[in-house]
């Protein structure tokens, strides 16, 4: 039997046959190529970063990605970032949703925000790994701090956790939400500096470090790297506020 979370790589390739997959779940996994023939279900979800997405011969992807920018104008203003104005833009609207939305969070008991909705991240963890993002690809990349990493900081589903160990994260804290938001504001503030002090050359810089020994080596321009904190604020968003909605009504 396989476990809950199987580190391997035996399934690229396999064929699965006239099985019983109801419930299965596939997190943080490489599915390019995956076909899902000839079955049947009445509640099936997809959730990711897909180039290509085809149902049932119809391709979704571009109706999937407009649907979502429609609802959360801030992906595309993260996406789009450009010029030093377009990536001052995408962070004000970011700094607006979040000020909102962590005024929404701090209504509800603080059990709720620890709470896991449907097994995603709680909204605290959400906020741990924000912080680790602007950790990684501010504080380290684009400005070189002595010291970026946050103990409080969470990684992604697929670091090891030697490599988070490295880093100095404390994967098991439990701190409250008022504790993450100390470090994850400090480092909101340093974005927010970092963008204002923005100008074409600066956008083109390539950063003396990477994000943290475990990404490639290869060169690291600060205009990416800005927009990849961009991005995880703006996708992160969108999944805190979707379970928000279902802790407020007490699900």
């Amino acid at each position: 039997m396989v476990s809950e979370y199987a580190r391997t790589d035996r399934f690229r390739g396999a064929r699965i046959h006239l099985c019983d997959l109801a419930g299965l779940e596939i997190r943080d996994c490489e599915v390019d190529g995956l076909k899902i023939v000839d079955c049947y279900g009445s509640d099936v979800y997809l959730g990711g970063h897909f180039e290509r997405l085809v149902v049932n011969d119809v391709d979704v992807t571009a109706y999937v990605e407009a649907e979502l920018d429609r609802r959360h104008p801030a992906r595309a203003l993260a996406r789009n970032a450009a010029s030093p104005e377009d990536y001052r833009a995408a962070w004000d609207a970011i700094e607006t949703l979040w000020g909102t939305t962590l005024d929404r969070a701090r209504r509800l008991p603080e059990a709720k925000l620890h709470e896991r909705v449907d097994g995603e991240w709680s909204f605290v963890e959400t906020q741990r790994h924000l912080l680790l993002a602007g950790d990684a690809w501010l504080g380290n990349a684009v400005l070189e701090e002595e010291a970026p990493y946050h103990p409080l900081g969470y990684p992604h589903g697929g670091m090891p956790p030697e490599e988070a160990e490295k880093l100095g994260l404390t994967l098991d804290a439990t701190p409250t939400l008022d504790e993450v938001l100390a470090p994850r504001l400090a480092r909101m503030a340093a974005m927010r500096r970092a963008v204002d002090g923005l100008d074409p050359a600066e956008l083109d810089r390539v950063c003396g470090r990477k994000p943290a020994v475990m990404y490639p080596d290869q060169e690291y321009v600060v205009r990416r790297c800005l927009k990849v904190v961009l991005k995880e604020e703006a996708e992160h968003y969108r999944y805190a506020v979707r379970d928000l909605a279902v802790l407020e009504a007490g699900g």
